[in-house]
């Protein structure tokens, strides 16, 4: 998962940081008002923090110009303000999620994982396709009963396709959840990690869908509802 923190506290932001990264989440962060409404605006995330006290332009401004704007990114706020008129002033603003500080990481964490699976129709943190399980909450995956040891970018590239089980999921949106977007990786980077995962899951779970990206499938129905792809 992509992160945008938006946080203008240096030692807050370095803690949410670090514990995003542990969760296995990819975190760019921003400081300050107009710089998030450029980084919001220009890369796609799965989720955004934001912090509704920001130099330069205040996070409800912020918020109100990505929704006019159509940034649809579920966003989480965060805020020392506990007056419900705040509060409502922040959904009204286009939040999905209000949290008052101060708080503990875990439950920012465990928000966060909820409204990535809401926005992607998914209510359980256990995600199934198949014999493949991901436990989001623990970090853990399974093949049937047995456990699946996975790489942190194998992860990311393995829950964006469970996320979307069924559906395809393009190139661009496995490598921004692996990269920022001021790096450059290789050409083939998606390629080697979704060739590794192919070597842990079950035979014919990932297929290839030519110009377009990746699609996770339950290889134990009975019938396939979607065109045949090409496998690679």
């Amino acid at each position: 998962m992509r992160v945008l923190l938006v946080e203008d506290d240096p030692v807050l932001a370095d803690r949410l940081r670090r514990a995003l990264e542990q969760a296995r989440m990819r975190v760019d962060w921003v400081a300050d008002g107009k710089t998030a409404w450029f980084q919001g605006g220009v890369e796609r995330y799965d989720v955004i923090v934001l912090d509704l006290g920001l130099p330069q332009l205040d996070g409800l401004t912020v918020l109100q110009r990505w929704r006019h704007e159509w940034v649809g990114a579920p966003v989480l706020i965060l805020t020392a303000r506990d007056s419900w008129h705040d509060k409502v002033a922040g959904i009204d603003a286009g939040a999905d999620d209000y949290l008052v500080k101060p708080f503990h990481t875990e439950e920012l964490l465990a928000r966060l994982r909820a409204l990535i699976r809401r926005s992607n129709g998914v209510s359980s943190p256990i995600l199934r396709c198949g014999r493949v399980t991901l436990d989001t909450r623990h970090h853990r995956a399974y093949i049937g009963d047995d456990p699946l040891p996975l790489t942190v970018q194998e992860w990311r590239v393995l829950e964006q396709l469970m996320l979307r089980a069924s559906q395809v999921v393009s190139r661009a949106v496995l490598l921004e959840s692996l990269y920022g977007g001021d790096e450059e990786p290789d050409s083939n980077t998606i390629e080697v990690f979704v060739a590794r995962l192919r070597r842990k899951l079950p035979p014919g779970a990932i297929e290839t869908v030519r110009g377009v990206g990746y699609r996770l499938i339950d290889t134990t129905a009975t019938a396939v509802s979607a065109p045949r792809a090409v496998r690679d």
